[in-house]
């Protein structure tokens, strides 16, 4: 009968220990003090990690060590999706072949592309040519292992930003909402083609002329054009939301606002609307006074009298 298989640990209690030589001395007393060195070649190439002969003639290294990198070249990689125990990180990562600035060579070690779920795809920003740099342990000993794994360069950042600043609208603007305040929407007829502006500019964008007569229009108008909006926004009342273009009754020019007080799934082109004011008490020179459009109980208006408004 075959015997059974069994198996065997070969194992020195006190460490196996051994001369590395001048070399790759060199080169671990480097590592250890927190600095990636290379030994030179007498044809000039810059080995790293350094031997004692070069690989490419047998020839012995000249006595010449070059200080490399810290950042080096991905110049291939092979995905681990799932780390064994005695893989030097505990999350998938990358073996990766790579080459320190001023090098010639390259070296093999472990790659961190940060959190990754067991048994992932690699992101898709792992590639070759990927510029990365080693990450070293705390305490150092003099071994491979006082890097702890290389990283990605920084290559992009996520910063907040904010910008605060105070505009001046202009006599046109600063009309219209003067009007905003006392609860009144008014805009500018045109001397050419007639059309009622809201906002009014002073200008009309079409003829290039200048516009002075006021008009003062109703709150209600029609929905021209929509979109969904599934960000939140501290104006809006809830997410989903609606922005939409409402075209005012008697106005030339749809404007830009919220609709509200009804399904986001539910709004539709040519739904009639009517402007939802907050409080008086809470009116300033803002469209902040207009909360956002709400609908009306009237039929929509047909595409073909809103189509050249869209």
């Amino acid at each position: 009968m075959p015997s059974e298989a069994l198996d065997h640990v070969l194992e020195f209690p006190g460490g196996y220990t051994r001369s590395v030589g001048p070399v790759i001395g060199r080169f671990l007393s480097e590592l250890r003090d927190g600095r990636l060195v290379g030994v030179r070649t007498a044809g000039g190439r810059v080995l790293v990690p350094p031997v004692e002969y070069d690989p490419d003639g047998g020839e012995p290294v000249t006595e010449e060590f070059v200080e490399v990198g810290p950042i080096g070249t991905v110049q291939t990689w092979s995905w681990v999706p799932r780390p064994l125990k005695n893989h030097p990180l505990d999350r998938p990562f990358a073996w990766a072949l790579i080459r320190p600035d001023g090098a010639d060579t390259a070296l093999l070690h472990a790659l961190d592309l940060g959190v990754v779920d067991e048994g992932a795809d690699p992101p898709r920003f792992l590639k070759t040519g990927m510029r990365v740099r080693p990450r070293y342990r705390a305490e150092r000993t003099g071994a491979i292992g006082d890097i702890e794994c290389f990283v990605p360069e920084v290559t992009m950042i996520n910063a907040p930003t904010r910008l605060e600043y105070r505009l001046r609208g202009g006599r046109a603007l600063d009309r219209f909402l003067e009007g905003i305040s006392e609860g009144r929407i008014l805009g500018h007829r045109c001397g050419v083609c007639g059309e009622v502006i809201v906002p009014m500019k002073g200008l009309c964008s079409r003829d290039g002329v200048p516009t002075t007569e006021e008009v003062e229009l109703p709150d209600t108008g029609t929905v021209t054009t929509f979109a969904v909006n599934n960000l939140p926004d501290p104006r809006a009342p809830e997410v989903p939301f609606v922005s939409a273009y409402v075209l005012l009754d008697g106005a030339g020019l749809p404007m830009l606002a919220l609709v509200a007080g009804i399904p986001a799934d539910q709004v539709r082109m040519g739904m009639r609307v009517k402007a939802a004011w907050r409080p008086r008490e809470e009116w300033d020179r803002s469209m902040a006074n207009i909360k956002w459009f709400e609908p009306l109980d009237e039929p929509d208006v047909p595409f073909d009298t809103i189509k050249d408004y869209v």
